[in-house]
């Protein structure tokens, strides 16, 4: 097999040099414009490039051995082979793009646009932007991207946390849909909530699908979303009592408007719902956790939508590929806590 040997130190570096250094295509700061993102990934090796560096920042480990020798091959695109173990693997395999046959600056457009956009971007949008042949093709490329939206080592809600719970009325095909009122999950989704508040300010958010309102569905969000010794802070609804290592402190909300007393939940709510119907034309039940992780990264990040970018690459270097039975799967209702 033909090849290029690119060995330094023991470790693989990418084939395009700039003065014996390794280029990242994040280097001066993240892409703040159109323009300024089309020069920096104008071509696929550099968007390799810059895969490479996300996924080893410190230099290319084999999945196979963990040997850090490798080789470049010239036969196969951004594709090393291990000098331990002779496996070959391309800075794609094993991440979101696993075994796409699009190009990689398509899925470095599709991962700008959905990163920055600030009310987000439907498949639909998304095809139209950048020219893709079917609407399949959109949809899987935002599937894909909304996985890689979970940092699976984010850190848990802490100090003052609002969490309240939230119904959805699902869209179907046969709109408008008459729901019942108050707390019964007839023809509505239901959506647990909590909010970071710092200095009477929101930080961060998390969301999750619950299927009731009973004290173990309420109990596993909060546990999952929120640090021990946090003061949490609810309506006097029962099911948040007894919370283990949580310090909670339940307000009465009587004839008072629920907005007063949890208002940074309550605007995550109404932004959630505003979203789904102005982005998407309402939320369905398939896939709904995604679509609420994708609402997440988004307010998470308001203040850095360009960093967001940079963001989501790095995740979705190091998530599973989702092959497209999984996406399309009519019972996805796992949680990414």
């Amino acid at each position: 097999m033909k090849c290029t040997k690119q060995e330094h130190r023991g470790k693989i570096v990418p084939s395009v040099m700039d003065g014996g250094k390794a280029m990242s295509g994040s280097e001066g700061g993240f892409p703040k414009s159109l323009i300024e993102f089309q020069r920096r990934f104008a071509s696929e090796s550099k968007c390799a490039e810059y895969l490479f560096e996300r996924r080893w920042p410190h230099g290319f480990v084999c999945p196979g051995c963990g040997d850090g020798r490798a080789w470049l091959l010239k036969t196969k695109a951004f594709t090393y082979e291990c000098a331990g173990c002779r496996r070959q693997t391309s800075v794609t395999a094993g991440t979101i793009m696993h075994a796409s046959k699009l190009p990689l600056t398509t899925w470095f457009w599709a991962a700008f646009l959905m990163a920055t956009h600030s009310n987000g971007i439907s498949a639909l949008q998304l095809q139209s932007q950048l020219g893709l042949g079917s609407y399949r093709t959109a949809w899987m490329l935002c599937a894909k991207l909304r996985r890689a939206m979970v940092d699976p080592q984010r850190e848990p809600l802490s100090g003052v946390v609002e969490a309240d719970e939230t119904i959805i009325p699902f869209r179907t095909k046969n709109d408008p849909i008459v729901v019942p009122a108050g707390r019964s999950g007839v023809g509505k989704m239901l959506v647990a909530g909590a909010v970071e508040v710092d200095g009477g300010s929101p930080r961060r958010a998390r969301l999750k699908v619950i299927e009731g309102f009973g004290k173990g569905e309420i109990h596993a969000f909060v546990l999952a979303a929120v640090a021990p010794n946090t003061r949490l802070v609810t309506d006097d609804w029962p099911s948040y009592n007894d919370i283990p290592d949580i310090k909670h402190k339940a307000i009465t909300v009587g004839p008072m408007a629920a907005h007063i007393v949890l208002p940074w939940t309550h605007r995550l709510f109404s932004n959630l719902k505003r979203w789904g119907l102005g982005v998407y034309h309402g939320l369905r039940k398939t896939n709904l956790q995604h679509y609420l992780d994708e609402f997440v990264f988004r307010f998470n990040r308001r203040r850095t939508r360009h960093a967001a970018f940079n963001t989501l690459l790095g995740i979705g270097a190091r998530t599973v590929p989702a092959p497209y039975r999984l996406l399309i799967r009519k019972t996805a209702w796992q949680s990414c806590t």
